[in-house]
């Protein structure tokens, strides 16, 4: 199971879901208490800016409920093919 979690809101993320035509759930964390509990909620610096948000980060979970395998500060590009073989290893 696939799991998407934001500080979006619900609203955003349907909008979001039905543009990129996600099949997953999406999760909206707008108090961030998900995000601090994983330790992605980090302060951020863009253009010389300091900010708090996510850090894109993949999470597996084992069928006990515990982390498997973290990937921080994902990237996009090659980052599904690092899940799968991942995934194909714990298997």
């Amino acid at each position: 199971m696939v799991i998407g979690v934001s500080p979006d809101s619900v609203k955003r993320q349907a909008k979001f879901k039905q543009k990129e035509g996600l099949p997953f759930i999406l999760l909206a964390d707008e108090d961030h208490q998900i995000a601090e509990l994983y330790q992605v909620w980090q302060q951020k610096k863009l253009f010389g800016k300091t900010y708090w948000g996510n850090e894109r980060s993949t999470c597996l979970i084992n069928p006990q409920g515990r982390i498997a395998r973290v990937f921080p500060k994902v990237k996009p590009k090659e980052h599904s093919r690092r899940v799968l073989e991942a995934l194909a290893e714990l298997a």
